[in-house]
């Protein structure tokens, strides 16, 4: 018996005049930090892949002025195998494509993430620590090594 009534005991709530208020502040710092982790790490995945692009075309410029049938080797997954340029161009062509169309999909995901943001800051009133001020302000938050953080202004 001592163990149901224990879980009967009600845990406080938002409820504010029997309305039920939104999120907590710490919940909603939660959040936008968590979605600012998220853009953040698709502008990685995005400049990764944008090197592995370079590379790609730098490969392919390398291979172009090359005698179709020498040698060639290459790397997948892992596994050096030996082919030839005129068998590894096409590849390296099709791959390059692939990255980029995957970069542009990172972009717009990112564009659409960066509006959610916007909104959500928006929504609850989000300034960000160090945002907008001026000297003082600004220096302090980063000298003490606390930079920016979410505040919610409710």
């Amino acid at each position: 018996m001592a163990a149901n009534s224990s879980s009967t005991v009600s845990k406080p709530s938002n409820i504010i005049g029997g309305k039920q208020s939104g999120p907590s502040a710490e919940q909603v710092v939660a959040a936008f930090q968590r979605m600012r982790s998220e853009q953040r790490s698709m502008a990685s995945k995005a400049a990764e892949l944008e090197m592995e692009i370079n590379e790609h075309s730098l490969v392919i410029e390398t291979l172009k002025d090359v005698d179709p049938t020498r040698k060639c080797f290459r790397l997948v997954g892992g596994v050096l195998v030996e082919r030839t340029v005129k068998e590894v161009l096409p590849a390296l062509g099709s791959n390059k494509e692939q990255i980029s169309k995957i970069v542009e999909s990172l972009n717009i995901q990112m564009q659409t993430k960066g509006r959610e943001l916007t909104e959500y800051r928006e929504k609850y009133n989000i300034r960000l620590v160090g945002e907008g001020e001026e000297g003082q302000g600004k220096s302090a938050a980063t000298s003490n090594g606390v930079g920016l953080k979410a505040v919610p202004a409710f």
